[in-house]
């Protein structure tokens, strides 16, 4: 019976590190996009700006949304603040869906919106306890 205890003890440990691993690949992956996009959005630069106004957006969007993109890179990577994080998520959401439909509107590929958004799911879904809001109690 020990047995039994000791091997489900292990698969339970080396589970939670592969998750924990995946988590910090697919996390580290999305902040790279958004800590690059940002500041290539802070920077207007091509190809970014151009498709920004192609889409019909002023100007002066590409440098809000990049200063909230790199902001955002800050708050999933620093530890703590917790509802900061659920809210960057939120907010990366919100940008990611809005890139889609924007991107469909001039008939441009959301093959890459779509993986960084499925990217963006993953690591939400495999965020480690210490990175998750504790469910409320009534």
């Amino acid at each position: 019976m020990a047995k039994i205890e000791e091997k489900q003890a292990s698969t339970f440990s080396s589970n939670s590190k592969g998750r924990l691993i995946a988590y910090w690949i697919v996390t580290g992956l999305i902040s790279l996009v958004f800590l690059n996009g940002g500041i290539n959005d802070i920077l207007k630069q091509e190809p970014y700006y151009g498709l920004l106004l192609k889409m019909g957006y002023p100007g002066y969007v590409s440098v809000i949304l990049g200063i909230w993109k790199t902001l955002g890179v800050i708050a999933l990577l620093i530890p703590g603040f917790k509802l900061l994080k659920e809210w960057t998520y939120a907010g990366y959401f919100f940008l990611l869906s809005g890139a889609v439909v924007s991107h469909l509107q001039i008939g441009d590929n959301i093959i890459f919106q779509i993986i960084i958004l499925l990217f963006l799911l993953l690591s939400w879904y495999l965020r480690p306890e210490n990175r998750k809001l504790q469910s409320l109690k009534s």
